[in-house]
């Protein structure tokens, strides 16, 4: 019996874990063909930030070597864009012309960074910091004495301005709103953060808009919204991504922010399925690693004929931000009739807040101190009631197990 073929577009971190699941779930089940649009096989997005500083190394950043792939039976290319998706056809087209037949295909494409639409954003020295050829750049272009402005104060413009501080880099971090990762953080755990990244070298220009790009052969500066002018010698847009809908839009797939899928991952077309940032799911398109991961095992046994499910994912963020330990799940502010339990230690650099609900925990936030962020993120995914854990609750899990 001939095996269906499986094409999967994208091979970032969430196509590569569909493959490492279907491995698991139905090896060789699929004549599976992967096609990348990047020059390398998937590599670890998270350690960009570090590349950039210099401490780790392009090995550090990769996952499974082009024999794995091959060992495996799945067919990789890369450097090969994807131009068009033939749904009626069931066929996939690359930019060079080449054509692939599906029976079932896989959009992975993940996200796409803004630019914001700025005068002088043409300029070769306004850059994003996306992927493994924009740390190159950034690289290339930074160093002792350079001076760097990053729109964006969100996670992706603090490890960019880490990174560039690292090498060397002055570095002025410019936010429309007044306070770092607002969608993870409140606002002492934003104060708290910046302190320590002030006390690594970054500046921060907070509650300011970006009004235009300084300069007209090279950057020059950015304008803020105020008239005050921060010199530059290059500029990091770090303000955010979109999910990458263009091919399964133009291919008739149902789209809001991202593509529309079901519990099953699957679009409007039932032999197309779509995971990681460039699905929607419930309402939500998810832009952390985390989910991704839970949506490929889901499709995965989906694709091996089990009636696996996704539920959608809790959203947490657990991650070193510029060296500085960060964690933050479920609510950052509490509701009438939540208690608060909060430890602030200013001098460490350490901030602690836990959202308690009738006897559960709703939400927590760390900083600078994040060793028991999987122990709180499971109490809030389990819902169980903390009884006797509730008072020693902020010390931690060595205090709130002994106790």
């Amino acid at each position: 019996m001939e095996r269906e073929r499986l094409v999967v577009v994208g091979n970032g971190m969430a196509g590569l874990r569909l493959l490492e699941e279907l491995k698991a779930a139905c090896p060789g089940r699929y004549a599976v063909t992967v096609i990348g649009a990047e020059p390398e096989p998937a590599y670890n997005r998270v350690l960009l930030s570090s590349l950039l500083a210099g401490e780790a190394s392009d090995e550090d950043l990769a996952f499974r070597d082009r024999a794995w792939y091959a060992a495996n039976g799945y067919r990789l290319l890369t450097g090969a864009p994807v131009q068009s998706i033939d749904a009626a056809a069931r066929k996939a087209t690359l930019k060079d012309g080449r054509v692939f037949a599906y029976d079932r295909l896989v959009l992975a494409t993940g996200s796409e960074a803004v630019r914001l639409p700025l005068p002088g954003a043409h300029l070769s020295q306004v850059l994003v910091f996306r992927d493994r050829c924009d740390a190159m750049r950034l690289k290339a272009l930074g160093g002792h004495g350079k001076r760097a402005v990053v729109i964006g104060g969100g996670l992706l413009g603090l490890e960019a301005a880490y990174g560039l501080v690292q090498i060397g880099c002055a570095v002025t971090v410019v936010h429309l709103m007044d306070k770092l990762m607002e969608r993870q953080l409140d606002a002492k755990g934003a104060a708290t953060l910046r302190r320590a990244l002030e006390a690594k070298g970054v500046a921060f220009a907070l509650g300011a808009e970006s009004k235009g790009v300084v300069g007209v052969e090279k950057v020059e500066g950015l304008e803020l919204g105020s008239g005050e002018i921060l010199p530059a010698d290059m500029i990091v847009m770090a303000c955010g991504v979109r999910p990458n809908v263009t091919l399964g839009r133009a291919a008739g797939l149902a789209a809001n922010r991202g593509l529309l899928v079901d519990d099953a991952m699957r679009t409007s077309d039932e032999r197309i399925y779509a995971l990681g940032e460039c699905a929607e799911h419930r309402g939500v398109v998810y832009g952390l690693v985390a989910p991704a991961y839970e949506q490929a095992k889901t499709l995965a046994r989906r694709l091996a004929g089990d009636e696996a499910a996704y539920d959608g994912s809790l959203l947490s963020t657990n991650l070193k931000v510029s060296g500085v330990s960060v964690f933050s799940a479920g609510a950052i502010e509490a509701e009438d009739g939540d208690e608060t339990l909060t430890l602030s230690d200013p001098g460490h650099g350490c901030y602690r807040k836990l959202i308690v609900r009738d006897d559960r925990l709703k939400g927590a936030i760390l900083v600078g101190e994040a060793s028991d962020a999987l122990w709180y993120l499971d109490l809030i995914a389990s819902g169980a009631a903390l009884g006797p854990l509730r008072d020693d609750l902020a010390f931690g899990r060595g205090f709130a197990m002994a106790a």
